[in-house]
């Protein structure tokens, strides 16, 4: 168990602690080969009120922490999830672990149990579980076909009510591109989604009619000021090029507002000529991309001939980030049909991206990716990056370097919000019992 004694109030200093550059403004030290400056951090009034150069710092803390250089990073930042699928795999698994199993048991799912109690309590389960383990902001992604959006969508923006000040909450509606043919009612939901604040978000796949549709959810984008963020992709078929799509549509209609798009798994399998031209409209258009290791391991390339799969199913991560594409990492879905596992734990995320898309040697920025860079998405100021005068929401981990901190759970990580440590313990699943009908 972790027993360092962080104070709850008053003035005091985690001395001798290791920081990742990637994720520190204004601190003018040497990094070590890892890219980690040790460093002592004061905290007062929830705020970070100096980062200075391990023994060169001075502060009037009445208490000082020695970390005997444990690793310190910026709350995490989530940019894709899916909140209101959470953890209904006891109910309705996906019975072959394939994606067409995934989309049938989940709509079987929904169709029978998303009243507006048990997406509430779903969501919020799954959100002490991300509280928890250290996540600052969320963006969750919402079934949004009728009836679905009638219900989940107030459902959203009282659980925002509710956590305000804890995680920040944001939500992006997602139907079908082909489901925009209605140009009445997705309309209307474009406009439901303006009053919450939201983003406008589609799966898009490769029908006869994409430009058409795409240049309608721009349109309606431009006309009620909302980012954008779409599911692309998510295939092995080489001539699943919406991403391409979404990026000449961004061209065409000069859109100003953010654009994320998740998946882009088959720009992996794609010809270089393809891809190099894909790369140089996506940043000219200035998307952002990111990528859900987890999900996609779990569920593309899957066989049922008994044989193994052949590729880990992520996105060129690399050759995006090259072109100053804004990339990051994320969990997508939580013990659900399209994938049985996860935590919303963002350390977990963090790891297995390093090792299925080899975010080291070197190590380089690649933590923004789970920090300052979604942030920066989601338009979150202050956040994914530790800086004097700003917040104090941190995690301290009882590993010393990379391969300590990646090499276990860190399930006793403290995590400190407005300078204060907070209950890091997780919500036991048997609370779901009754909704899974155990």
């Amino acid at each position: 168990m972790n027993t360092l004694p962080i104070p709850s109030f008053g003035i005091y200093t985690l001395k001798n602690a290791r920081l990742h550059g990637s994720c520190i403004v204004g601190v003018d030290a040497v990094a070590d080969a890892d890219g980690f400056v040790k460093a002592d951090v004061a905290i007062d009034d929830g705020r970070i009120i100096s980062i200075a150069p391990h023994y060169l710092g001075k502060s009037d803390a009445t208490e000082v922490i020695d970390l005997n250089g444990r690793v310190i990073l910026p709350c995490f930042v989530d940019c894709h999830t899916h909140l209101d699928k959470g953890h209904i795999w006891p109910r309705n698994p996906n019975p072959d672990g394939s994606f067409a199993g995934a989309l049938q048991a989940a709509h079987a799912d929904r169709r029978a149990h998303w009243n507006a109690e048990d997406v509430s309590r779903r969501m919020d389960f799954a959100l002490r579980t991300a509280f928890a383990h250290g996540t600052r902001a969320i963006r969750t992604h919402l079934d949004s076909a009728a009836p679905q959006d009638a219900i989940s969508w107030p459902v959203f923006e009282d659980m925002r009510e509710k956590w305000r000040g804890r995680i920040d909450l944001q939500a992006s509606c997602l139907v079908g591109i082909e489901e925009t043919r209605d140009h009445a009612w997705f309309a209307e939901l474009a406009r439901r989604v303006a009053v919450a604040r939201g983003i406008l978000g589609a799966v898009t796949y490769m029908v006869p009619d994409l430009d058409a549709l795409l240049d309608r959810m721009f349109a309606l984008a431009i006309e009620h000021d909302l980012d954008l963020d779409f599911h692309a992709d998510e295939t092995d078929v080489i001539e699943a090029i919406s991403l391409k799509k979404i990026a000449e549509a961004a061209l065409r209609h000069r859109f100003e507002g953010k654009i994320l798009v998740g998946h882009c798994c088959s720009l992996a399998r794609q010809p270089e000529g393809y891809v190099l031209d894909t790369l140089d409209k996506v940043a000219r258009a200035k998307i952002a991309v990111v990528s859900l290791p987890m999900c996609n391991l779990y569920l593309q390339d899957r066989r049922h001939d008994r044989t193994t799969p052949r590729w880990r199913g992520v996105t060129l991560l690399h050759e995006l980030k090259a072109r100053g594409i804004p990339v990051a990492v994320a969990s997508d879905n939580t013990r659900d049909p399209f994938y049985a596992y996860g935590d919303l734990d963002m350390l977990e995320v963090y790891r297995m991206a390093t090792r299925i898309l080899h975010l080291d040697h070197p190590v380089g920025d690649w933590p923004r990716a789970v920090t300052q860079t979604p942030a920066e998405v989601m338009r979150l100021d202050d956040m994914g990056v530790l800086r004097s005068g700003g917040p104090a929401d941190l995690v301290v981990f009882r590993g010393r370097n990379w391969t300590e901190l990646l090499s276990r759970p860190e399930a006793d990580r403290i995590v400190i919000r407005g300078g204060k440590p907070i209950d890091t313990s997780l919500p036991d699943y048997a609370e779901l019992d009754e909704l899974m009908g155990a």
